[in-house]
């Protein structure tokens, strides 16, 4: 598979030449990542469209799909028909049949990834949904069992890659949102971290939406960026 960039900036928008254009001042620095805002609004169409219009720029597709066995791989089959991105997901709750049929179902250029625990839950959300009460532990648990099924690799928080790269090894992917650079706001997440230290920890991939896409130049803010790795 041709070489990732390092760093892959999150759309968090709907209109679609507005993520073309933010897309285009951000080719040859950065991925990019659309979630379910866009999609929900653009549909695969949409994802089709920004795509062909970027010149087929690397694409992070975070659907984070968790559903029955059977669902899950029909829907990663039915987008894969259109796209190919780069890195798709599912979340690792959904359990190891549901990321094995996810896994035959998906494409090999297009790698896999399973959601540990999102990096806008910590210890007391974790408890409140059953899950324990020890984040660390749960995060190894899913990518052990995301290893297992045969997933490329893990969506997971900065605070999170020496543990799973003791449990599953360095070439296990590691896709890292939460990351903050020094001064910027938290925003809606919890477990955060700078993309230096993200990457001194070993992070392969790093998703970054507001520090770049809020500023009035997000190209020099992505150069910014990417001059601390």
């Amino acid at each position: 598979m041709r070489n990732l960039p390092k760093v892959f900036c999150a759309l968090d928008m709907v209109d679609l030449n507005d993520a073309i254009d933010l897309a285009l001042s951000l080719r040859g620095l950065c991925g990019i990542k659309l979630g379910l805002e866009f999609f929900n609004a653009r549909g695969s169409h949409g994802v089709r469209n920004l795509l062909n219009a970027t010149d087929g720029m690397p694409l992070f597709l975070d659907l984070k799909y968790h559903d029955i066995p059977n669902t899950v791989a029909g829907a990663v089959r039915s987008i894969t028909n259109h796209v190919r991105p780069a890195f798709m997901n599912v979340h690792a709750a959904g359990g190891l049949d549901m990321m094995r049929a996810a896994r035959d179902a998906c494409p090999p250029e297009t790698k896999l990834l399973a959601v540990t625990v999102l990096t806008s839950i910590d210890v007391e959300t974790l408890q409140s949904v059953g899950q324990g009460d020890d984040t660390t532990q749960q995060v190894e648990r899913l990518a052990l069992l995301a290893k297992e099924a045969g997933m490329d690799g893990v969506v997971c928080s900065a605070h999170d890659i020496e543990t799973i790269r003791r449990a599953c090894g360095d070439d296990f992917i590691t896709m890292v949102p939460g990351i903050r650079p020094a001064g910027s706001d938290t925003g809606d997440q919890r477990r955060i971290m700078t993309p230096k230290e993200a990457v001194d920890k070993g992070a392969h991939h790093l998703v970054i939406g507001r520090p770049i896409t809020k500023p009035s130049d997000p190209a020099a803010a992505a150069r910014s960026i990417i001059a601390t790795l």
